[in-house]
């Protein structure tokens, strides 16, 4: 799931962490703004926010898809797992982001590349 690909410094490893926490509260746009701006930079922090951008953008479609399904009720309980989601991987992305890790979210649709 996570192994180390190159020795990230101590401010490369505090974005990171950033980028993933705040995709928490924010969905696409902290892992977005941080790959525009930093991709040609530093290529753990574009690694690490092109996951987090890729991970929101298929917790936006599966919202999407609770969203249709609410009306047959299931769609509730999706809404509930989707959200847990984003809260565990996220926080396991900056655990391991925290260490320098490349983390990968095992549940993610590989849009940005």
């Amino acid at each position: 799931m996570s192994d180390i690909i190159a020795p990230a410094n101590a401010d490369e490893k505090n974005i990171a962490v950033v980028t993933h926490i705040t995709g928490i509260f924010f969905s696409i746009f902290p892992g977005l703004i941080v790959w525009l701006l930093k991709k040609d930079e530093s290529p753990y922090i574009s690694e690490q926010a092109r996951e987090a951008l890729n991970f929101q953008i298929t917790l936006l479609i599966a919202y999407l898809v609770a969203g249709v399904l609410v009306f047959i009720l299931i769609g509730l309980l999706l809404f509930f797992l989707v959200w847990l989601a984003n809260i565990v991987f996220c926080i396991m992305a900056a655990v391991a982001a925290s260490k320098g890790e490349n983390y990968r979210y095992p549940i993610s649709l590989r849009l940005i590349n």
